[in-house]
């Protein structure tokens, strides 16, 4: 994960819900074998044809949550979204 000002975190992903089609659920890890952080999920929903992408977490203390914030994970969260919007419109 890149922050706005540039700095990469060693954040990793571990996998441990897949739903085609409804949910992906993963806990977020400090670098490759590091502590879990947060546990996160991205829910589909179709809605009037179209597909309602949700993210969510759930951090391991009040602390992270904040440090979380601070770096800008809710604008992360939005380019995210980005991405994958034009990811899909590629195909």
């Amino acid at each position: 994960m890149i922050g706005p000002d540039g700095t990469v975190f060693p954040n990793h992903h571990l996998y441990n819900e897949v739903r085609p089609e409804e949910r992906i659920g993963y806990a977020l890890l400090w670098g490759e074998n590091g502590p879990k952080h947060a546990d996160a999920w991205a829910a589909f929903e179709e809605q009037d044809g179209a597909t309602k992408v949700t993210l969510g977490m759930v951090f391991s203390t009040a602390a992270e949550f904040q440090d979380a914030k601070g770096f800008g994970a809710v604008e992360l969260g939005h380019q995210t979204l980005g991405k994958l919007e034009r990811f899909i419109t590629a195909r």
